[in-house]
């Protein structure tokens, strides 16, 4: 068990016009399960593949516990990394591509039985031990691949967007497994997603990168209700937060006829406008005639609840993120049994306690 740093750390490849990763900047503590995430080519997989020494460092360090690991071959650094295509020996028993890395380092051979039959029991693997790869499913393979990690004993367990070649229902039920196998096991974890519903579920902390720059490091719940900016805001939550532009008054900012109870002192600096955001889960639905007008385009029915998408009336009003393509739709939580009809013309505006301002030129976080 170790903790691990990146203390600005940067990866520039050869030829490039800007690093991949830039100055990365983050402390994991002994036994936590960070995330890493972000849209692709935004570092996350660089960052970890600089952290299992598998991409050189062109500047800052890299720390495992009191080890500065910055210059290190991968095999001295003490890790185990779970690859997205398993990368098992197919002319191999399941037994014995857990038990390879073991047997290249000299481990007697009833110890190497013995800690993959621990592992095994584990991880559910007991009846496939003595089966070849090919006869196993995709979520059999990827929980030998994880068993091929435990065997080690690592101090740190580095995984590479494991779940990404699992349908969507085994996806869910491993990511529970894995989620539940780290806190069991104590190990400190780095994960890389770009699937922002797996950061939520799974990290004790999630890391969110754009363009090789970190934006936020927090807890699940924090990233969610106080995102720094307007990226880490429209990135995390599915559906999106709704993010509009809306002008700035004496007394607050303007969203259609409703007035937002937003302080002076948060809008000093602002400008003429502010980047407005709500989630669809709290958008209040009005009948009376207040707020900001949506046409309905499209009902999403889902049981309980229902997701409205609509356009604003008023075409002075864009939502961020929208381009020549098209607008990006308004979206609203509403009781499954009170649904609007498509064509119909509602009234929304956020609930006063989850309204989130951010300045417009910046897109740093203002309340």
């Amino acid at each position: 068990m170790a903790t691990v740093r990146f203390d600005k750390a940067t990866r520039i490849y050869p030829g490039a016009d800007s690093p991949s990763v830039d100055k990365l900047d983050i402390d994991i503590a002994d036994g936590e399960f960070l995330v890493l995430v972000g849209p692709s080519g935004c570092g996350k997989s660089t960052s970890l593949r600089m952290l299992a020494g598998l991409e050189e460092v062109n500047e800052g360090k890299i720390w495992i516990g009191d080890r500065d690991v910055t210059n290190l071959s991968p095999k001295d650094r003490d890790v185990a990394m779970v690859f997205q295509n398993y990368a098992l020996y197919p002319h191999m028993t399941v037994a014995d591509n857990m038990g390879f890395a073991l047997k290249i380092a000299g481990v007697d051979k009833s110890e190497i039985r013995r800690r993959v039959e621990e592992a095994a029991k584990i991880l559910d693997l007991e009846p496939y031990l003595e089966r070849k790869p090919k006869a196993l499913s995709g979520g059999q393979r990827q929980r030998v691949a994880m068993g091929r990690a435990i065997v080690r004993s690592p101090q740190v367990f580095l995984m590479d967007e494991p779940l990404s070649n699992l349908d969507a229902k085994l996806r869910v039920q491993t990511r529970t497994q894995i989620a539940s196998l780290q806190r069991r096991l104590g190990v400190t974890t780095v994960y890389v997603t770009h699937d922002q519903v797996e950061a939520m579920t799974m990290g004790d902390r999630i890391a969110l990168l754009k363009d090789g720059i970190l934006q936020q490091v927090a807890s699940p719940r924090e990233m969610y209700d106080k995102p720094a900016n307007v990226f880490v805001a429209g990135f995390i939550g599915s559906p999106a937060m709704n993010l509009l532009s809306v002008p700035v008054t004496q007394d607050g900012a303007k969203f259609g006829t409703h007035r937002l109870d937003i302080g002076r002192d948060e809008l000093a600096n602002a400008g003429s406008k502010v980047v407005v955001g709500v989630r669809p889960e709290d958008v209040e639905v009005r009948t009376d005639n207040d707020g900001l007008e949506i046409e309905v385009d499209v009902i999403e029915e889902l049981g309980a609840d229902a997701y409205v998408y609509g356009s604003p009336v008023s075409k002075d009003i864009h939502l961020e993120g929208s381009d020549e393509e098209g607008e990006r739709p308004f979206i609203a939580r509403v009781d499954g049994r009170n649904v609007p009809r498509k064509g119909e013309h509602i009234f929304v505006f956020p609930k006063p306690q989850h309204i989130h301002a951010f300045n417009q030129e910046t897109g740093a976080r203002l309340i």
